[in-house]
C-alpha cells in the first residue's frame, strides 16, 4: 500500500524582525463632542477660526443688547449682525535711513470711538504681545483670548453639542437673552476726567443711564480718579476704561486693569459682564450660573450631571476618558 505524507510549513508572520516593525499606531482621534484635538490641547490653541469669523461670532455675541450699535447688518443676511470691529492703520517715518522710509503698523483691534491720538496712546500701554498687532503675536493672542473668554457655544445653542432636549435649548436661550440685557457691556476709553461726555454719548443713543449726570461744582480739576483695580490714582490727561453699568462717575480703571477678577487675564476687545459690582469674562460670568462640563467644555443646562472626585462636572455621556470612551471611574491604559 502506498503512503502518501503532506508536509506543512507554518511560517510566522505576524512577528516581523525589529527592523522591519511598523510604527505604532496613532492615538484614537478625540470624540466629536470633545473641545480638543487629536493632540490632546484645547481647541483654541490651534486658532482655527479668522477674522471674518471672529467678527461674525462677535456680532451674534453684542446683538439685541445696549452695544448693538458696534454691529451692522449684513446686507442678505436675514438680520445677521456683523461686529464692527475698529482697526488703525500708524504710519511712522524712519530719518535713520539715507532715504526716507516709513513703517506702518496696523492693529487688528483698537477701542472704537476716540481719536487717533488717544488710541495710540492707548494700545502702547501693552506689550507687544498684547497690542493686537496685524501678522505677529498680538494677533494670535487676541484670537486665543476670544475664543477663551467668550466661547461661541456660551452663546449660540447650535453650536453646543451637549444640549440634550427641547427644554435645555430653551433654557439655553433665555440665559443668554437675560446676561446680554442686564451684564454684558464693552468698556469704553477716554481721559479720566471725560466721564461727563461718556454719559452724555449714551445718552444720545439711547442707552439707560441710571445715574444723574453729576453737576460741576468748579472743583473738577481737583477731582480724584482712583482705578477700580488697583486702587490707585488716575492722572485726569491720561487714558482710562469705563464701563457704563458699573456707572460713568462711579468706577475707572487703567488700560492694564480691566480684567477678569477671576482669571486675572485682560479684557479682550474691552468685553465685560458685570456682576456683583465685579468684572468678569464671558466665560468666568457664565460659570458662576450654569456648571459647565469638562469633558465638552459647555454649559449644563440639565439638573442632572456627573460630578468627578476633583470637584469638576460633566454631562452624564462626557463622563469619561476623551482618549478611549472609558468610564472615569474605571482604570484605563491612556
Amino acid at each position: 500500500m502506498a503512503w502518501k505524507i503532506n508536509v506543512y510549513i507554518t511560517i510566522d508572520l505576524l512577528t516581523p524582525s525589529p527592523s522591519l516593525s511598523p510604527p505604532p499606531p496613532p492615538p484614537p482621534p478625540a470624540p466629536l463632542s470633545r473641545k480638543v484635538c487629536g493632540c490632546g490641547c484645547s481647541w483654541a490653541d490651534h486658532t482655527p477660526s479668522c477674522d471674518a469669523e471672529d467678527d461674525q461670532r462677535m456680532g451674534r455675541l453684542l446683538a439685541d443688547s445696549p452695544c448693538s450699535h458696534l454691529t451692522t447688518k449684513v446686507k442678505g443676511g436675514g438680520g445677521l449682525r456683523v461686529y464692527k470691529r475698529n482697526r488703525m492703520i500708524v504710519t511712522n517715518p524712519d530719518a535713520t535711513r539715507k532715504d526716507p522710509t516709513f513703517e506702518t503698523t496696523t492693529y487688528t483691534w483698537c477701542p472704537a470711538g476716540v481719536s487717533q491720538t488717544l488710541a495710540l496712546q492707548y494700545m502702547t500701554l501693552f506689550p507687544e504681545a498684547l497690542g493686537a498687532q496685524w501678522g505677529e503675536e498680538g494677533s494670535l493672542a487676541r484670537r486665543r483670548r476670544l475664543q477663551d473668554q467668550l466661547p461661541p457655544y456660551d452663546v449660540d445653542p447650535m453650536l453646543c453639542k451637549g444640549l440634550l432636549s427641547d427644554q435645555e435649548i430653551s433654557t439655553m436661550l433665555l440665559f443668554v437673552r437675560g446676561y446680554k440685557q442686564e451684564v454684558l457691556g464693552v468698556g469704553e476709553v477716554a481721559l479720566a476726567g471725560g466721564a461727563d461726555t461718556l454719559v452724555e454719548a449714551a445718552t444720545q443713543r439711547g442707552a439707560k443711564e441710571a445715574k444723574e449726570k453729576e453737576s460741576s461744582d468748579g472743583m473738577a480739576e481737583e477731582t480724584q480718579h482712583v482705578c477700580a483695580g488697583c486702587g490707585e490714582g488716575v492722572a485726569a490727561d491720561s487714558p482710562a476704561v469705563f464701563a457704563e453699568r458699573a456707572g460713568y462717575h462711579s468706577n475707572l480703571w487703567h488700560p492694564t486693569c480691566f480684567c477678569c477678577s477671576e482669571c486675572c487675564q485682560g479684557l479682550v476687545d474691552l468685553v465685560y459682564f458685570w456682576s456683583n459690582d465685579k468684572l468678569l469674562c464671558g466665560r468666568h460670568f457664565c460659570q458662576t450660573k450654569w456648571p459647565r462640563c469638562s469633558g465638552c467644555d459647555e454649559l449644563i443646562f440639565s439638573p442632572s450631571f456627573r460630578t468627578g472626585s476633583d470637584g469638576r462636572t460633566f454631562h452624564h455621556h462626557h463622563y469619561c476618558c476623551w482618549r478611549c470612551g472609558t468610564d472615569l471611574d474605571t482604570p484605563c491604559a491612556c
